[in-house]
């Protein structure tokens, strides 16, 4: 595979925010948002069915690997690669349905992260305030830089320009009402309670587990600035994304996965299109800085 890159990077803005997280107030909303869902995925087991639980495993990849890795992480935030236009709003409306917020703030707080990797009070969930703060806690606190839309956007200023992330970015719990709808036509409640209420709360965990896990363990290919580093766990789990040394080296590249051990079902799915025809500008590693 010929190593290069090929595009040019996403702009970040690093213009500083003196917001201090530590004054930001708890936000209730929020605790008992996620507190609910926790405890109704709980009724799980008794709501067990086979096809139930291969819907939530379905949605689970096609939310995560698809909406949140592919649409909203590496096509938005880093514009790793390039879709037509009707292919990438399709894309991102599946990210929508991760429950992980509208496609500008997922991308902005990504890109702040990047820009301020570490940072206790510019980096949305630093790790340097903890495991749990990085994993979970940062969302419970009502934060203005990184929850405020009129400040959030800044970061995010090419998708702030597009009239249906601006929508979608309000409005992403809709989706999810139509995708419950239709899960429970099909299959009732336990359909409803896999395929959204169990599906989200391990997709969260995932997730979250690149925010926090990935900068308290694993190993470095590369040498770096931040504590981000592989792990195979999470690489696993979150779909290529837990190979997060790699990634912050390159942040623009398509895969994460640089070795051959290095699970990347994302990238897997980002080849599928370019083979398909149905991607182009993929920007792929370059050779050099790797530790022995």
């Amino acid at each position: 595979m010929t190593l290069q890159l090929r595009s040019a990077p996403v702009p970040v803005t690093k213009a500083a925010d003196t917001t201090s997280t530590d004054t930001a107030t708890l936000s209730w909303g929020r605790v008992v948002f996620f507190a609910t869902f926790h405890l109704l995925a709980l009724l799980a087991p008794f709501c067990f069915s086979w096809s139930a639980l291969g819907v939530a495993l379905v949605l689970h990849w096609l939310c995560g690997s698809i909406g949140i890795c592919l649409a909203y992480h590496r096509l938005l935030a880093h514009r790793s690669l390039q879709v037509p236009r009707w292919l990438e709003y399709v894309l991102v409306t599946i990210g929508a349905l991760a429950l992980q917020g509208g496609p500008i703030f997922w991308a902005a707080g990504h890109r702040r992260h990047h820009a301020h990797a570490e940072d206790p009070i510019q980096d949305p969930h630093a790790s340097t305030r903890g495991f749990w703060w990085s994993h979970m806690f940062w969302l419970f606190y009502r934060q203005p830089a990184f929850f405020d839309r009129d400040r959030y956007r800044k970061s995010a200023k090419d998708l702030d320009r597009d009239p249906y992330y601006r929508w979608l970015d309000r409005y992403f719990i809709w989706p999810q009402v139509l995708l419950g709808v239709a899960l429970w036509a099909i299959g009732g409640w336990s359909f409803v309670l896999y395929g959204i209420v169990v599906r989200s709360v391990v997709l969260w965990h995932c997730t979250w587990f690149v925010n926090s896990a990935t900068h308290f363990w694993g190993y470095c290919n590369f040498e770096s600035d931040d504590d981000a580093r592989n792990l195979w766990w999470v690489g696993i789990l979150a779909y290529g994304e837990g190979w997060h040394n790699n990634h912050h080296v390159f942040p623009h590249v398509a895969p994460a996965g640089l070795r051959w051990w290095e699970i990347d079902m994302t990238w897997w799915a980002i080849r599928g299109l370019e083979i398909l025809g149905l991607t182009r500008k993929v920007v792929r590693p370059p050779l050099g800085n790797q530790k022995a």
